[in-house]
């Protein structure tokens, strides 16, 4: 969830290091720091509490810092309160023989702490990073060895989950990495080298990456790089190309990047559908899975976390109802816990944008212990979950950088539907006739975005007259219940308002005690079978007080007999409508964030990629 930034080159580190920090802004940070040296001189060390431009002023933008190596850090708090003292780097002893930032929660860190009390070891921090600092310098002096094998040695010893990026005294120009379950990419280009947990920060000097494997190391050095196993042997890796360039990265005129990636939906989904529909076929070849494995899979797990996990309950009532195979639907922090049940003829999907979700990833390495076949619906090439899973789905959403998820979300529904389509065409529940309907009416879905884009304004109008509210409740039934999901999520993330989303028949069973007077109740019918129950619900609450904004397609009118405010998305097929329905709820959460004048991009507590549990 943090953020690193690596530098080793010929031109000034600071201003360089700088840079790509802001561009990981967006995964959620409390303090930062720098660690700057150059060839003849000691590492010199820059702490800010606070936001980024904070270091900034403390640095002069970077130009007070002289060195052309370097790593930097935005620190988000798991152990201690933000602080200068708990900022990254952190350095061994006051010599600082050994200077590192780390992403990663270390699970077993008080334990090495005390171990090193024991052999003389003093701590200025709270965090289970200083202990892994000083135990690379431990191993390091020890026994005399070389940075391999110091951390190799730290490498096993620690448990939990990891990125180093880390500078010894001895070795000047050189950076030195090693990776556990948290993300971590290298770029070389002309004589210099970055390093960075995610893409963007160093997408402005070079598009040709190489992402560091599960427990490897890497030596960076002026305009090369080097791969070393746990045993310390060297391997080779091939680099990867990055499509997208540092444009898709920036605001492009809009005030936000939220608002920008709300935008750019039609154009994300349409790429999506186009990556496997051709000639109006699904082509899942590139997923290497088989006709005859879809015809043989008995059950399906859908794992994941978040807005994703949305995109899994919508996912199994689609998937259930067109291709009649049992679907489960769990949040990946309890999957392994819970001690699942799995088939050998079973599939386990997880869902991750950044395709390093801590938990996603651990219920996936689970299923395949038990020797599952594991498919993976995620947005970033080389990603740690779509390494180790069997079968991939790439979905084209680009860069991702506002926090409250948009466009990878509605990337991932598509994928989802697709699933759906072709395992239902494929096990023989869906006619040719069926299975070609589906697939042009999928591909109308971008342009019926773009339709409600249009009538932004209202959405705008309605979100400033509602943000004082106190509490919010969402209602729904079927897909309309997961559309309700991610609204919820939408709203309270980014407006920090109390919000909740109900089955609405589970109202009366407790849910409507807490219906007043002026209580705003979103109600989302798009479901023609279920579409009076829900409204039943909603004249329920409307008789205890309650404000109602109902949203339903274009046609059913009659909504407005019943709801103060109503908003309308244009027909479609109904497994689809969610495709449509969050579009207007991702708007509200936006303009009463907006209205509020609160960090749309960066809300409070929360961080684009959790990387750890």
């Amino acid at each position: 969830m943090c953020g690193i930034v690596g530098f080793t080159g010929r031109q000034q580190a600071a201003p360089i290091l700088l840079e790509g920090l802001e561009k990981l802004e967006y995964r959620g940070y409390d303090s930062a720091g720098l660690a700057v040296r150059d060839d003849e001189n000691k590492v010199e060390v820059v702490k800010a509490k606070g936001r980024l431009k904070v270091l900034a002023a403390k640095t002069n933008d970077g130009n007070s810092l002289t060195g052309t190596c370097g790593i930097g850090h935005t620190r988000w708090a798991t152990h201690g309160e933000p602080s200068e003292e708990n900022a990254h780097p952190h350095v061994s002893d006051d010599s600082s023989c050994v200077v590192a930032v780390h992403n990663g929660i270390i699970e077993n860190y008080q334990e090495i702490r005390d171990k090193l009390i024991r052999k003389g070891y003093t701590f200025y921090s709270q965090t289970d990073t200083e202990a892994a600092v000083k135990l690379i310098d431990y191993y390091y002096k020890k026994y005399n060895i070389g940075p391999i094998d110091a951390l190799n040695r730290t490498m096993v010893r620690i448990r939990g989950s990891y990125a180093l990026a880390v500078m010894f005294d001895d070795y000047p120009g050189e950076i030195w990495v090693a990776r556990k379950d948290s993300p971590m990419v290298i770029g070389v280009n002309d004589g210099e080298t970055y390093v960075a947990s995610d893409v963007p920060a160093i997408l402005k000097f070079t598009r040709n990456v190489y992402y560091v494997g599960n427990l490897e190391i890497a030596r960076l050095q002026k305009g090369e790089v080097h791969f070393y196993n746990l045993d310390g042997d060297e391997i080779q890796k091939d680099l990867t190309e990055i499509k997208w360039d540092a444009e898709a990265a920036e605001k492009s005129g809009f005030e936000h990047f939220m608002m920008k990636e709300i935008h750019e939906q039609p154009r994300a989904v349409q790429d999506t559908i186009s990556s496997v529909v051709r000639d109006g076929r699904i082509d899942f070849s590139n997923l290497e899975m088989t006709p005859e494995e879809i015809q043989n899979y008995s059950q399906i797990h859908i794992v994941a976390c978040g807005s994703a996990y949305h995109v899994g309950v919508t996912t199994q009532y689609v998937m259930e109802d067109l291709a009649k195979i049992p679907v489960r639907t769990d949040l990946a922090s309890e999957f392994r816990y819970r001690k699942p049940l799995l088939g050998k003829n079973d599939l386990v999907i997880v869902i991750s944008q950044s395709g390093e979700t801590a938990d996603t990833l651990a219920a996936l390495r689970e299923a395949k212990t038990k020797g599952v076949k594991t498919l993976a619906i995620v947005n970033v090439v080389g990603s740690s979950i779509a390494r180790e899973a069997d079968h991939v789905f790439y979905t084209l959403a680009g860069p991702e950088i506002s926090v409250a998820t948009t466009k990878a979300y509605s990337t991932q529904l598509i994928a989802g539907y697709l699933l759906a389509i072709e395992f239902a065409k494929v096990r023989g529940e869906i006619t040719e006739e069926n299975y070609t309907a589906l697939l042009e009416e999928i591909q109308t879905l971008p342009g019926k975005i773009e339709k409600i884009l249009e009538d932004k304004e209202r959405i705008q109008w309605f979100a400033s007259k509602y943000s004082n509210a106190k509490d919010v409740f969402f209602i729904g039934r079927g897909v309309d219940y997961a559309t309700c999901l991610e609204g919820s999520l939408k709203l309270k993330e980014i407006s920090y308002i109390h919000s909740e989303a109900y089955a609405a028949g589970e109202l009366k069973h407790g849910t409507i005690s807490l219906i007043e007077d002026g209580t705003l109740v979103v109600g989302v019918l798009t479901q023609p079978e279920l579409f009076e129950k829900t409204m039943s619900n909603l004249i329920e609450v409307k008789s205890r007080g309650a404000y109602l904004m109902g949203l339903t397609n274009y046609g059913k009118y009659n909504v407005e007999d019943n709801a103060d405010f109503t908003v309308y998305i244009p027909k479609t097929e109904e497994h689809f409508t969610t495709s449509l329905a969050i579009i207007p709820l991702q708007l509200m959460g936006y303009y009463v964030s907006v209205a509020k004048g609160l960090d749309v991009d960066k809300p409070r507590n929360l961080a684009k990629s959790v990387t750890v549990e």
